[in-house]
């Protein structure tokens, strides 16, 4: 019998994220440990007369691929993807693993060569979706993986993934629920959209930049399932300062842990990790765009209100805000490309505040009434 939980869920993405249309051509990725879920999207997408396809692949497939392929495999665009990407109406991936160290033993040339080999269809993916020519969700099905990532017992992360998508029993209408968070963050924009200076205090921060002329967005389910962010790109040139991320980084695989970067001009100009710092040099490097910031953002979801070693989540921790580097989000006014787009979390809820022209706006992991 089919968790009723997992109906939610798929309702949420069908209907909420992205919409989907008679003719729609929805592309579905996930491993088949996400079954359950895929088969309720497939059923549901029929149902509103779209037109599902399937890209499964075996939970240890991506394992498998970076330790048998060759310098010329790496380098290879998938065809189906690459072709769903440029011509499809909508995209639904989800995240499933039955590993979330598969990737650490990896070379990170290797993950590097992949990473850019991979670029084209990231660029596809930010170009149509700022057009509105692509509608695409990233989620997540808990796995045994991911419980244990958070150090948490399978059921127990159930109810938190859950929980943090109001797809369970304390949420009646959930459509109406992530509605409600897109009208209450539309007025934290408005707060914020057409300033000039942010500021960031706090023990583990002290950096400024600029958001002017730049659009904050509202991230209320349509891409990210759960959800609960504002975020913009900020001037590419204009950040200056240092931040100690308090979160663990997450990227390919591995856990980067103690984060710092120092900033002059809007380029990180020093960088150092406790733990995986030659991988986090590796990605600074692996092209000029990857030393500016292409994300400025708070998180506001207080359903998830601890670490779970996976972005998809930790990056909506209410009282917190994030920055990514890399690549931007061309609808934000962005400038800023890259082949890497990663998230990094700072936590904002003791001693801490956020000025945007002189005035405090948020403070303590709230923003001010």
């Amino acid at each position: 019998m089919t968790d009723y939980r997992v109906q939610k869920f798929a309702t949420i993405l069908v209907d909420h994220s992205i919409r989907c249309q008679t003719g729609d051509r929805v592309l579905i990725e996930a491993t088949t440990l996400a079954e359950p879920l895929v088969r309720e999207l497939y059923s549901l997408i029929l149902d509103r007369g779209g037109q599902p396809h399937l890209a499964l692949a075996f939970p240890d497939q991506e394992e498998i691929f970076m330790a048998h392929a060759a310098d010329h495999q790496l380098d290879f665009i998938p065809t189906f993807q690459n072709l769903a990407y440029e011509s499809f109406e909508a995209r639904i991936r989800i995240g499933s693993m039955a590993n979330t160290r598969a990737m650490s033993g990896v070379d990170p040339s290797r993950l590097a060569r992949r990473q850019k080999a991979l670029a084209p269809i990231l660029r596809t993916q930010m170009k149509r979706g700022a057009e509105g020519s692509l509608k695409w969700v990233s989620t997540l099905f808990p796995t045994t993986a991911y419980a244990m990532e958070a150090e948490m017992a399978l059921h127990d992360y159930e109810n938190f993934v859950y929980r943090a998508c109001h797809a369970d029993e304390t949420t009646p209408d959930p459509a109406a629920y992530w509605r409600g968070v897109d009208e209450r963050q539309r007025r934290i924009i408005d707060r914020l959209q057409g300033h000039d200076q942010v500021v960031l205090r706090g023990p583990n921060v002290d950096l400024s930049l600029s958001i002017k002329e730049r659009i904050f967005l509202n991230s209320a389910g349509r891409h990210n399932m759960p959800d609960g962010e504002v975020y913009t790109g900020p001037v590419e040139a204009s950040v200056n300062g240092w931040v100690r991320y308090t979160y663990p980084a997450v990227y390919q695989g591995r856990v980067v842990e103690g984060v710092a970067l120092t900033f002059e001009n809007g380029k990180v100009v020093n960088a150092t990790a406790e733990k995986y710092q030659d991988l986090l040099l590796k990605m600074l490097d692996i092209d000029p765009g990857a030393r500016y910031l292409g994300e400025f953002a708070v998180g506001t979801n207080f359903e998830i209100d601890r670490s779970t070693k996976n972005i998809l989540f930790d990056e909506k921790i209410g009282g917190s805000f994030h920055t990514a580097l890399g690549a931007g989000y061309p609808e934000t006014g962005s400038l800023n490309k890259s082949l890497i787009h990663w998230d990094m979390i700072c936590d904002m809820k003791t001693d801490a505040e956020i000025l945007v022209d002189g005035e405090v706006l948020y403070r303590n992991g709230e923003f001010l009434a």
